[in-house]
């Protein structure tokens, strides 16, 4: 008997559903967890996704992925490559796989989500192979990830950094969680495959592996770039679940998006914005964050949700303003708070770094140099102990990120704002404007304490440095430090007090 093609009997196959006899259809799909809304239920029978793939195509594709990236990583292993990387983009490494293992296994759960609460037949389906997409990502980074654990203890955080109380998983936890396992599928759909998965794993994925690629790390650069490749078959969820939204509810359309980009955004400073403007050595940046986030994401955001009739976020222009401003201060804050974190956050301020940074952000000299030069005088007079944290960061209520987004004065001054609101007897602090309004609107995060909240409780003890890294699970052999501070202090000893160099063997 002769086969059918697969386009006599795909459409068949992918769209399977049927009418409940048995029980009613709210008792299978309740509203609470698919989130229909104003949608009528009937107009989920339009739900369609532009590439189309069968189980044995799927399958057939993903065995060559595997087998091709396990390849690459089996030749590498008997090479001294990892060896010979530079700390700075070790760092970036140990970032990725901290930061992303355990979130590709929350995207499993959201795709599960999907898989039983999608309101049609080819939307389960598509989901279905979702969550086998994720579930490879998250095998992928953690066996990855774990096999340099005998190098460098720091790589332990691969696995175990999601389920620590460490401030930037809260951070994490505090977004994915929002986006992936709290929210209904129609919402799910917009947040992850639309906003987060068409846009800002680009940065993560495309842009990392292009500097990998130059910094000698193709071992890493293949792994992410296997993993980018299966986004652009489940990120369809997204756009077929918007064309249903905006003909019914165009209103919920843009808040979804807009929360879900602006969480992306300030989450992708730190993750992405720290590994490409500052711990990839400065002859390997293929483009700078900012550069990058114009040409990757910005312009495909705004044609994707301009075509289908929605706006730009209201908090568009502040968006805007932070790419010069929000990555950078993150990265001063992160390493002055380097014993908190599962990497070695390296300072990236040479004269060479420096002038690359005045380049691509006129005003970086103006607002971070000063405070730069500060640490490296501290430093190159000994004085390190004066560059170690003895306070805690103010943490956002909105992202847990630090607040410490600097804006121009009116007569040019640079300052950190607090952005604060009063509810319910309690004063809550937040990074932006963004991030106020988003909390004021949800208040999804009322009971969500930051870690400093939970500091002031009584419930971190004892309540001093030592008693916070112990909380967070910070260990010594873990403990971040910067890899080489001669690498970025030695071009300014000699400094004068007026601030400027004197170059070796001349007098001062």
């Amino acid at each position: 008997m002769a086969l059918l093609k697969r386009e006599e009997w795909q459409d068949f196959v992918r769209d399977v559903d049927w009418t409940l006899s048995y029980v009613d259809d709210e008792a299978v799909y309740p509203e609470w967890f698919c989130g229909t809304g104003k949608v009528p239920r009937e107009a989920w029978l339009k739900w369609e996704e532009d590439y189309k793939v069968s189980y044995q195509e799927y399958v057939f594709t993903q065995r060559e992925k595997e087998a091709s990236t396990y390849a690459v990583k089996a030749a590498l292993q008997r090479s001294p490559t990892f060896d010979n990387l530079d700390e700075g983009w070790k760092s970036s490494t140990k970032m990725h796989f901290g930061g992303v293992a355990q979130v590709e296994y929350t995207a499993t759960l959201a795709e599960l989500k999907m898989a039983r609460f999608g309101l049609n037949g080819a939307w389960r389906n598509m989901a279905t192979f979702g969550q086998l997409d994720e579930l490879r990502h998250n095998a992928l980074t953690t066996f990855f990830g774990h096999e340099f654990i005998g190098k460098d203890p720091q790589f332990d955080w691969t696995q175990k950094t999601y389920t620590t109380n460490d401030w930037v998983p809260i951070a994490l936890r505090t977004y994915f969680d929002g986006i992936m396992t709290t929210s209904n599928a129609v919402d799910c759909a917009l947040q992850v495959p639309l906003t987060f998965e068409t846009g800002f794993t680009n940065l993560q994925f495309v842009a990392l592996s292009a500097d990998a690629l130059e910094s000698g790390d193709i071992n890493f650069a293949n792994m992410i770039s296997s993993i980018q490749t299966d986004e652009a078959r489940h990120s369809q969820q997204g756009v077929a679940t918007l064309e249903i939204l905006v003909d019914h509810d165009p209103v919920r359309a843009q808040w979804v998006i807009d929360k879900a980009f602006w969480g992306s955004a300030r989450l992708f400073a730190a993750l992405t914005g720290l590994p490409m403007d500052y711990y990839t050595p400065v002859e390997h940046r293929k483009q700078s964050y900012r550069e990058f986030m114009e040409e990757w994401i910005i312009d495909q955001f705004v044609r994707t949700i301009t075509d289908y009739g929605l706006k730009k976020p209201w908090f568009w222009d502040e968006f805007m303003r932070g790419l010069d401003t929000w990555h950078h201060s993150l990265h001063l804050g992160m390493w002055w708070w380097r014993p908190t974190l599962w990497w070695k956050p390296k300072a990236g301020v040479s004269q060479d770094e420096r002038d690359w940074l005045r380049e691509k952000y006129p005003t970086w000299e103006k607002i971070y140099g000063e405070k730069w030069d500060v640490i490296i005088d501290n430093i190159n007079a000994n004085n390190v102990e004066a560059t170690l944290p003895e306070i805690l960061p103010w943490l956002c209520s909105t992202c847990h990120l630090p607040a410490c987004n600097p804006t121009q004065s009116r007569n040019g001054e640079w300052k950190v704002r607090d952005h604060s609101l009063s509810y319910d007897g309690k004063t809550y602090h937040f990074c932006t404007h963004g991030c106020r309004q988003i909390w004021w609107k949800d208040r999804d995060n009322v009971n969500h304490e930051t870690l400093v909240d939970r500091f002031l409780g009584g419930q971190i003890q004892p309540m001093d440095v030592p008693g916070l890294l112990a909380y967070m699970g910070v260990t010594p052999d873990m403990m971040g430090d910067d890899p080489d501070y001669a690498a970025w202090t030695k071009d300014y000893i000699g400094r004068t007090a007026s601030g400027l160099v004197v170059p070796a063997g001349a007098q001062a």
